[in-house]
């Protein structure tokens, strides 16, 4: 079961996802990259040059070793996908620089992802087990699963726009859904080890969320001075795509136990996103009780 989920299931699945994420872009996301600079370059550094930086010091720091560091720091090789985006548009966030962060990043990464996740093994594996990942067949996977449908998708949604608008909530909901069954799969595949894994992996999952949203946000409001696009930078940066981490870890290199980190990471994710949104509304409905008062 937990072999057919992943070797067949999650793929479709994500192409699925994939899809939903082309059925909401169009030429302007891209275009926006030109007009506002600055904004997209500093969403783009927090995301792959920040990002897994943050990993190896939070990999150091809790002691984290082997495949649980390994599935760690494939997590953050991994874009943003939808659900940042969501969070964007329930945050009042810039959510033309989330969309344009998550559709430009997400062509980027199949090409840094098989490089630096050979590096991860190579430098954390404890040599015990062995774990293979050509570097050509895991990038022509990438392209198939996740760039190809992404044009699919930005096709539909040139073709029959209304269609593409109707579907991209399903598709979002689909994607939550699809991750929750990966997670409660590896959880059953793992039994009693999951436990001892969890304990060993969570904090390290958590700080890299909480530190990531944290950096991402004050670099976008000292650097930008702007809210909204500050808001966007920490959802996308904060909010990865887990289901393409757990595509790698269970899907290519087929270990139950680096995808820990990556289940751990997907669901805490949620949880922060949740209170951010909630913090910052909160703020804005103080900012206008203050005005109305001053007024």
């Amino acid at each position: 079961m937990f072999e057919a989920l992943t070797q067949i299931g999650l793929p479709i699945a994500l192409i699925l996802i994939m899809a939903g994420v082309g059925l909401g872009l169009t030429p302007a996301d891209f275009w926006r990259v030109f007009r506002e600079p600055r904004a997209f370059l500093l969403g783009a550094f927090c995301q792959f040059l920040l990002l897994p930086l943050i990993a190896l010091g939070v990999i150091a720091l809790t002691g984290l070793q082997g495949e649980l560091a390994i599935g760690l720091f494939i997590l953050a090789l991994c874009p943003g996908g939808t659900t940042s985006n969501l969070y964007s548009l329930l945050a009042r966030a810039d959510v033309g620089l989330s969309v344009s962060l998550t559709a430009v990043i997400g062509f980027i990464t199949p090409f840094t992802i098989p490089l630096l996740a050979v590096w991860a093994i190579e430098f954390y594996g404890d040599g015990r087990a062995q774990f293979e990942l050509p570097i050509a067949k895991t990038w022509l996977q990438l392209m198939i699963i996740t760039v190809v449908p992404v044009v699919v998708g930005m096709l539909i949604r040139g073709r029959w726009e209304r269609f593409a608008l109707k579907m991209e909530p399903f598709i979002t909901r689909f994607s939550a859904l699809v991750l929750l069954l990966l997670i409660i799969s590896i959880s059953v595949n793992l039994g009693s080890r999951i436990i001892d894994f969890a304990i060993q992996a969570g904090p390290a999952a958590v700080l890299l969320n909480l530190i990531t949203m944290a950096l991402g946000y004050f670099a976008g409001k000292a650097l930008l001075h702007r809210e909204a696009q500050a808001r966007a930078i920490s959802l996308e940066v904060g909010l990865q795509n887990g289901t393409l981490a757990l595509l790698i870890t269970t899907g290519i290199l087929q270990s139950a136990e680096m995808s820990v980190a990556p289940s751990i990471y997907s669901l805490v994710m949620f949880i922060s996103a949740t209170l951010f949104t909630l913090w910052v509304l909160r703020q804005d409905r103080r900012r206008r009780f203050r005005g109305a008062a001053q007024a």
